[in-house]
């Protein structure tokens, strides 16, 4: 745990009291500051009462005495409109944060040079996080990884020389983060994606430029290049004095890094070296995972990891759960979990990265469904769909793919491996990516890619992917 010593002797309410707001409870007690724990849900308010933290219902006390509210990132700070507690603390001036924000101040306080890596992105934060964490154990740091990956920052033990922490960041906790300041902060790319929450994707750009444009003194902000947003990024921080690396996987840098024919290349002044090479790395196929790759490569390079460190940790890395994650073989089919495919952005990715595909997708729908995934259609054999979303997307997909509307994963499993089979095509893949959230039928992704997971591993003849 991080004790939050900055509250010290301060009243502090604590709205949202799901993984991160518990934890931020236990850390601003640990650092000497009381705490009013709140929440809209019963159950939740009863679990921080047995924790041992006073509860009150926010709208029947004085804020004449709080300090700070420190709000949970799944509560509406802005859009579509500010959450009750929020206007409740802007009525008594009091400021609106949030746990990472707890954490750059303990940071500053304590251990202002120690190293703090900071991901964003529309899409692939997951993977180059998980990567950034594995490369750094690789080369010998003590390393806590967390923010939106999982752990809650707080949870994870306090900074310092030596110890680096590598967070990932949605838009919400950059929201919630006014002194944002990493060494190293990386910007991935920006495309469409929680509008009711930001109102406009201007702004939602806005918030995702932060995070890089509060990298501190001396520090490196990683930018990839391949949207409009993220170029125009990129030139207001080369403007504003930062140390600006771009990333690109389409395109030849003049200064920067980019990939080229499976390798990583870093231009400057003229010159070009190669950085690593990615050919024949499973967990890290398709120009996604390249992008990921080339991020985590800068932001290796940025620490001082040397290039043949960061060769073997590219290659030792087993990939992300649930993302493009590899979990059993067929003869000739290999079955590829990509739970996390929640949006068709996302699937896009995946649908990229193989030229034979037995597509399972569906669930909870997001707005524009598949409609921008119909240039990939040619690559996909058969789809199976389940959830709300199937009759949708089969009226999408139409008599230009093959498809059924299996209904449940365990059916969508069976008829995808037998038809993969049958097929007799040497590389054949049965692709979980669905192109949607996962709450129509399961909690979270992560449930519903175990659940994948473990239907094929129950598949006879199937083997792990060595």
């Amino acid at each position: 745990m991080i004790p939050v010593t900055s509250f010290a002797g301060k009243t502090v309410a604590v709205f949202g009291l799901g993984g991160s707001g518990l934890a931020s409870c236990h850390a601003l007690k640990a650092g000497g500051a009381e705490v009013i724990a709140a929440d809209d849900n019963a159950e939740n308010v009863a679990k921080a009462a047995q924790a041992g933290f006073i509860t009150a219902d926010l709208r029947n006390v004085s804020w004449a005495n709080f300090a700070a509210l420190v709000l949970a990132p799944g509560v509406p700070l802005t859009h579509p409109v500010p959450h009750w507690s929020v206007l409740k603390a802007r009525e008594a001036g009091c400021e609106v944060i949030g746990d990472i924000e707890l954490f750059c101040r303990e940071r500053r306080r304590h251990a202002p040079d120690a190293p703090f890596v900071a991901i964003t992105g529309t899409n692939g934060k997951s993977t180059t996080t998980a990567l950034i964490a594995h490369l750094t154990k690789v080369a010998g740091y003590d390393t806590q990884m967390g923010g939106n990956i999982g752990t809650a920052i707080l949870s994870l033990e306090p900074p310092r020389m030596g110890r680096v922490h590598v967070i990932e960041m949605s838009s919400y906790q950059i929201d919630l983060t006014p002194s944002l300041d990493p060494s190293v902060g990386i910007l991935l790319n920006v495309s469409e994606d929680h509008i009711d929450r930001h109102g406009t994707i201007e702004h939602y750009a806005a918030v995702k430029e932060r995070l890089v444009a509060g990298v501190q003194d001396g520090g490196t902000a990683i930018v990839g290049v391949d949207d409009g947003y993220c170029r125009d990024i990129a030139d207001r921080l080369d403007r504003a004095g930062k140390n600006v690396v771009r990333i690109s996987v389409k395109n030849p840098l003049a200064s920067g890094i980019h990939v080229e024919h499976g390798n990583i290349l870093r231009t400057a002044g003229g010159a070009r070296s190669e950085v690593a090479a990615l050919g024949g790395i499973g967990s890290l196929r398709g120009q996604h995972n390249a992008q990921n790759a080339a991020c985590a490569a800068a932001a290796a390079l940025a620490m001082g990891i040397s290039s043949e460190v960061l060769q073997n940790g590219l290659r030792s890395f087993p990939g992300l759960a649930h993302r493009m994650e590899q979990v059993g073989r067929r003869g000739n089919v290999l079955f590829v979990n990509d739970s996390k495919g929640t949006n068709a952005d996302a699937t896009a990715h995946a649908l990229s990265s193989f030229a034979d595909i037995f597509w399972i997708a569906g669930g909870k729908p997001k707005a524009g469904g598949i409609t921008s995934l119909t240039g990939f259609f040619p690559r996909i054999r058969k789809a199976y769909l389940i959830g709300e979303a199937a009759p949708e997307f089969s009226g999408t997909l139409g008599a230009q793919v093959p498809h059924e509307i299996s209904h449940t994963l365990d059916v969508a499993v069976e008829h995808a491996a037998r038809d993969a089979e049958a097929s007799g095509l040497t590389d054949a893949v049965v692709l979980l990516s669905p192109a949607c959230a996962s709450f129509d039928q399961y909690r979270n992704f992560e449930i519903r890619g175990t659940k994948f997971r473990e239907l094929v591993q129950a598949l006879p003849g199937v083997k792990p992917v060595v």
